[in-house]
């Protein structure tokens, strides 16, 4: 879920924190880290059949493959244009999580009851609709997405806890450029910088957005510490929000009290219902502290891929076309040709102005000028100092001016 109306939020009231339309050529050269159990949601719930209601795709033993449709394609064309994905996968939830778990597993449960009645009165367009309310990643759909990375010779991370807050430190730390993600949680989570819709379908079209934390916190004139709190106020994964106050509201309590203590401590309770349990406390410090693997221990290597197990995988066990698994590795090889070159930022390095160095005689000549004057009585004075140097140019000048005319 994330963050509900951040985005918004950020857009009417720090604008310039957001950058639209961005190519995704743009990124030759980066590496991008990317959310993964989420980009296979995404692709489970796009990439679908047109019969019966638009089905998972499966292959000849009744496995879905949409996951794996979804990831090969996209990621063969971020490679193929340059950017080096590298995918974080989640670990355990953590525990403040498990009653928003418990949430969306009655959720799909209900679905999965409407989606039978649905079935049973061949209403295609509510199967459609309930398909992607029952959608889940499954742990083998995970272990078949990195077995396919693998393959690919793209690095993956497995994140003790959850995917985002991997992502978000590993960008912090500088080691990958941004951090790819559709949940605005991630910038409650200190990503520096933020681009959605990297990994969605061909056939959303979407364009790509970048949102810079660093401009968010400058436009909302926030505090980082602020920010969390207003992130908490709005609603987040790990608690029921207080009922009446959304996006709007949220910013303008933490401007006029600065935290959610003071929020609480001045705002009238029988106009804003604070759930019985709001562990605000704790859900501040996990965003600000969260369980993540050190960075040193990710390896972020690019291998090359393997063809022939490509092959094999994708084609011999999921039901793709050789020609065209074949296809995606040579587009992928392709760019590892081109992967060579450095991006032209590399060849030049931000220096602060400073004053030049004067040459040695230069410096001399100011050295002697601006020095005090320390003569004896009885030398010539910086008058005539100056009529012996106007005399000496000008004799110059006119020797100069004689060689010329006898050219």
């Amino acid at each position: 879920m994330g963050i509900p109306g951040l985005t918004k939020l950020i857009a009417d009231n720090a604008p310039e924190a957001i950058k639209e339309g961005e190519d995704i050529k743009n990124f030759f050269g980066r590496l991008i880290a990317i959310d993964a159990s989420q980009s296979l949601y995404q692709f489970i719930v796009a990439v679908r059949t047109d019969d019966h209601g638009g089905e998972h795709l499966t292959n000849s033993v009744g496995e879905t493959t949409s996951h794996l449709q979804g990831l090969f394609y996209r990621t063969v064309k971020m490679l193929s244009n340059g950017l080096k994905p590298v995918f974080v996968f989640d670990g355990k939830a953590p525990d403040l999580k498990a009653d928003e778990l418990a949430r969306r597993k009655k959720r799909r449960e209900d679905a999965e009851q409407q989606k039978e009645k649905a079935i049973d009165e061949g209403d295609v367009e509510m199967i459609k609709k309930l398909n992607k309310r029952t959608s889940k990643v499954t742990p083998q759909m995970n272990e078949d997405a990195k077995t396919l990375l693998r393959l690919l010779g793209v690095p993956i991370v497995e994140a003790p806890f959850e995917a985002e807050a991997q992502c978000a430190v590993l960008c912090k730390a500088l080691k990958v450029y941004a951090v790819a993600s559709e949940d605005m949680d991630s910038l409650t989570l200190g990503t520096p910088l933020l681009i959605r819709n990297l990994t969605y379908s061909e056939a959303r079209k979407a364009p790509l957005m970048e949102i810079s934390m660093d401009k968010v916190l400058t436009g909302l004139n926030l505090t980082m510490d602020q920010f969390i709190d207003m992130c908490i106020l709005i609603g987040c994964d790990y608690s029921s929000k207080i009922k009446g106050i959304g996006p709007k509201r949220a910013l303008e309590f933490i401007k006029k009290y600065g935290s959610i203590e003071k929020v609480l401590a001045n705002i009238d309770k029988s106009k804003y219902i604070v759930p019985e349990v709001f562990p605000f406390e704790e859900i501040r410090e996990y965003f600000k502290n969260p369980g993540v693997a050190s960075v040193e221990d990710c390896n972020l290597s690019f291998t090359e891929p393997n063809e022939e197990g490509l092959v094999e995988f994708l084609s011999k066990n999921k039901g793709f076309a050789e020609d065209r698994v074949r296809s995606g590795v040579a587009k992928v090889k392709a760019a590892k040709l081109k992967g060579t070159q450095t991006r032209i930022t590399n060849f030049f390095q931000v220096v602060k102005p400073s004053t030049p160095t004067p040459s040695p005689k230069k410096a001399a000549s100011s050295q002697k000028t601006k020095t005090p004057s320390t003569k004896k009585p009885g030398t010539p004075t910086s008058k005539t100092s100056t009529a012996t140097a106007q005399k000496r140019n000008a004799q110059t000048s006119l020797k100069n001016s004689s060689k010329k005319v006898k050219k």
